[in-house]
């Protein structure tokens, strides 16, 4: 099972870090956006619009959709305000109260330039073109709007005619009609501020476009003109009308003598309600393109949901060009995801656009940037891994969508140049490894070892470890810092013994995760934990900790985040040096207890948990409490709350602080759930808490603790993952009990409600892999969420086991937890919804694991298996 450390893989850290930068830093041409509101105009128009193109009654249910949660919790961050939308609101309105000038500047921060389409409805209500150029580093410019042209020259030629005009007359004013519009496109062509042209005939009568009949279009302006004054006149509503405008203006730039053709805009796919989608894919231009092969073709909007035949078009015909906005925010991340994955699929990304469609409200603009950055990392990323494409492709791609094929194809003539990096205080939302290094290592010296860990499944805390220079060669020379590991790393028990099924061929890459990076757990070394990925950098669907990455992801596609705080219950032994099985002896006694002061005078001891707590807060891993439990020898030390996967590893952190002082003072530290028969058993119980865009809202807590309990006979293979910890599982002894049910500051349940979405998980142990059991937990509640599920039973005030049946029945406690490893397996297997969020392929391996260690440690003599697992946990 050795591996060799620092082998050139496909694509290193540092490589993957540039390519996240040039994300970060390449200017952006927003090239389709509309203008922001004057200030006196934003309480026109709703700031829930901003993640949909809802309207009217509709838009009120756009709060239950995933774009308006991400958008939410995005601002909120932003804002440094609540996870909700009366929060964002209210934070939103104090920003423009306090300064709208800095705020909008920091909602169109990283924009280059925007061009800007004018011509929406309720004009008046917004700022000018030229306005936006202070919130830019380079002069915005226009984009004219057809319709909105032709639209303004009917209604002065109708105020000028009256409703009895004659035919001749009219036929007049339809010649004076051609012969402005041409004038207005001709003079848009010439002058320097416009980029482009853009129609909206999606909207009127679709992207079917006909073959211009000027005698159908003749006969419908005359309708307009001779009822103008009885019907007025809004808008372009005649076919024969829309396609005379849209064929015009594409042959006025065609015949334009400039070789440099002004682009032509296309609202293609989503939009309002005033669309018809059937005719919104932009396949239906394909006779219009080619009828203009010269005439720059831009088709707006991702075409979503007609993505790839967006992708198509621009990938055969030299004229047309792919634009992927207002997919941001307007879809899901997952939806968004999908739209750059699939542009290019077929698409040359030198054919590929961005823009914001920012419009009204700054921070539609916001959104559209934090969104766009995050995509594209996750998209490029992964391709990058997966040897799609080469790193500097990556950032070639980058650099071409945000900036080079606007500022090609618009004739803009600006200069590309990055972005001011930030300063080391300030990493932003990308640190590379070595700026994470840098700042943790920064006022201390350097350290002798690196230990990147990992937990496995058998919770056995495992590492590899390399010397600090051959660790800083690999970074400073641009090679990757993963390790290969066996594939064989999901099949060992705790003493290397394999199970059968699982060969000993193949290799995982070990992963470290800067952000992750701690001191310890002894002196001169770091510690990084890691996450197990394939060659092409995709995770690994056996990895613990990618596991709860998972859970912790798909918890925020709902709107929630969750803190965790672990307890870590140990017992403290004294060490035996004899030559008996015996190894560990239960600590000399005066009397100890639950809570008691006594015990700290022992010296040793005390010096001990000292030295714990003040290592750790070194650290910057802060107790929140430490005090004696009530079996001899046995304490809990209190961790704070923190995002679950930090929780985790500063949970799994803190124990190898706890044993190698333990060691170096000649104690030992177990976790065993029941070191001593007739004492109390050693938990590691955790709290949780959950926020979502409501707060703390029993809505959403109360499902995902119906979720927990509906399935917590399978979550207990996980969380009870050993035969040791049923040993511990008992009524009446503040060990959570064998019931499954929930009570309110009751320390006899499975789950105990503290405050609000502040509850206790205690049927856990320190056995149980914690990524693995958070992990399984997680997944439960988002169900339960998800699900709406309905918290049946009712708050246990009694310890369960003195319920009556009638009691039981009244609070609906029917179920016990498994008594056994096998119990709980078989639950894990037959509970569907919590294989399907874990995956089918984990379930199998983890049950083959545990049967194979259950078989193992049956052979064994009951002290035998005492002792075993004591030198182990």
């Amino acid at each position: 099972m050795t591996s060799w450390v620092g082998v050139r893989s496909t694509v290193t850290s540092t490589q993957l870090d540039a390519v996240a930068r040039a994300i970060r830093t390449t200017p952006i041409i927003d090239n389709h956006a509309h203008p922001l509101l004057k200030p006196e105009s934003l309480g026109k128009h709703p700031l829930l619009s901003i993640t949909t193109e809802a309207s009217g009654d509709a838009i009120d249910a756009t709060t239950a959709s995933l774009p308006h949660i991400r958008g939410v919790r995005q601002l909120a961050t932003v804002l440094k305000c609540g996870f909700n939308w009366t929060s964002v609101v209210a934070a939103v309105e104090e920003k423009r109260v306090d300064s709208y000038e800095d705020w909008t500047a920091e909602c169109l921060d990283g924009i280059e330039t925007i061009l800007i389409d004018d011509g929406l409805d309720n004009g008046d209500d917004a700022q000018t073109c030229s306005w936006h150029d202070d919130y830019t580093r380079s002069k915005c410019k226009r984009i004219v709007r057809v319709e909105k042209v032709a639209a303004e020259i009917i209604k002065k030629l109708g105020r000028a005619c009256d409703s009895s005009s004659q035919p001749d007359v009219v036929d007049d004013a339809f010649d004076e009609f051609l012969q402005r519009f041409d004038a207005h496109v001709l003079a848009a062509i010439e002058d320097p501020d416009v980029v482009g042209f853009k129609s909206i005939i999606c909207y009127r009568t679709g992207l079917d476009i006909k073959a211009v009949d000027e005698d159908a279009a003749r006969e419908a302006f005359g309708e307009i003109i001779s009822n103008f004054t009885l019907l007025g006149f809004d808008r372009l509503e005649q076919e024969s009308l829309n396609d005379l405008v849209v064929h015009r203006t594409a042959s006025l730039i065609r015949d334009c003598a400039s070789r440099q053709k002004k682009p032509f805009q296309f609202h293609t796919g989503l939009g309002d309600n005033d669309l018809t989608m059937s005719k919104a894919s932009p396949s239906h231009l394909q006779d219009f393109i080619r009828a203009f092969p010269t005439v720059p073709i831009v088709l707006l909007h991702a075409s979503y949901p007609f993505t790839r035949e967006a992708g198509y078009l621009a990938s055969v015909y030299e004229n047309v060009y792919a634009d992927i906005g207002e997919v941001f925010p307007a879809l899901s991340q997952e939806g968004q995801e999908q739209v750059l994955r699939q542009i290019l699929e077929l698409c040359p990304w030198t054919k590929i656009l961005w823009s914001s469609d920012g419009h009204w409200f700054p921070e539609t603009y916001l959104l559209a940037i934090l969104q766009m950055r995050e995509v594209f990392e996750t998209v490029l990323s992964d391709y990058v891994r997966r040897g799609h494409v080469g790193w500097k492709a990556a950032i070639e791609l980058v650099r071409d969508a945000l900036f080079m094929n606007s500022n090609r194809l618009y004739h803009l003539g600006l200069q590309f140049s990055e972005l001011q990096e930030e300063s080391e205080a300030d990493l932003g939302p990308f640190p590379s490894d070595v700026e994470l290094l840098q700042v943790f290592l920064k006022n201390q010296s350097a350290p002798d070892f690196v230990r990147i860990c990992w937990n496995d499944f058998t919770a056995s805390p495992r590492m590899r470890m390399v010397p600090f220079r051959k660790f800083m060669s690999l970074l400073n020379e641009g090679k990757s810092t993963d390790i290969g590991i066996t594939k064989a790393v999901f099949g060992l028990l705790q003493n290397d013994k394999l199970l059968p099924s699982v060969p000993a061929t193949g290799e995982y890459r070990l992963h470290p995760d800067f952000s992750s990076l701690m001191k310890g757990p002894t002196e001169g070394h770091i510690s990084m934990y890691a996450e197990f990925r394939e060659h092409s950098g995709a995770r690994v669907p056996l990895c613990p900790r990618s596991l709860l990455q998972r859970a912790v992801e798909l918890g925020l596609t709902h709107g929630l985040t969750f803190l965790l705080g672990f307890e870590i219950e140990f017992m403290l032994l004294d060490r035996v040096d004899d030559s008996t099985a015996t190894r560990y002896a239960t600590l000399a006694t005066d009397g100890h207890a639950w809570s008691v002061a006594r015990y700290f005078a022992d010296p040793k001891v005390s010096q001990l948990l000292r030295d714990m707590v003040s290592e750790l807060d070194d650290m910057g891993i802060y107790v929140e409490q430490l005090h004696a439990e009530s079996a001899t020898g046995q304490f809990e030390l209190i961790l704070p709350p923190l995002p679950p996967i930090a929780a985790v590893d500063t949970l799994l952190h803190t124990r190898d602080v706890m044993f190698a002082l333990a060691t170096a003072a000649g104690f030992k530290i177990t976790l065993h759930p029941k070191p001593l028969t007739n004492a109390c058993g050693t938990a590691s119980h955790a709290h949780m808490s959950i926020s979502s865009v409501t707060g703390a809202d029993p809505k959403v807590y109360e499902p995902f603790y119906a979720g927990v309990l509906k399935h917590l006979r399978g979550i207990t293979a996980f969380t009870y993952s050993n035969p040791a910890s049923f040993e511990r599982l008992s009524d009446s002894s503040w060990a959570g009990g064998r019931w499954v049910t929930w009570g309110t500051q009751n320390r006899e349940t499975a789950l105990r409600k503290i405050e609000g979405s502040h509850w206790e998980f205690k049927c856990m142990d320190g056995l149980a892999n914690p990524y693995f059991a958070m992990a399984a937990v997680l997944f439960a509640g988002i169900h339960g969420v998800a699900a709406k599920e309905r918290l049946v039973w009712g708050d246990c005030e009694i310890d369960p086991a003195r319920l009556t049946a009638n009691d039981r029945k009244e609070l609906n406690v029917s179920q016990m937890l498994p008594a056994s490893v096998d119990e709980a397996l078989a639950a894990l297997k037959a509970d569907d919804d919590l294989v399907k969020y874990l995956g089918p392929e984990l379930v199998e391996r983890y049950t083959a694991v545990k049967e194979f260690e259950c078989a193992f440690l049956r052979d064994m003599g009951d002290e035998e298996r005492r002792q075993w697992i004591m030198e182990r946990y």
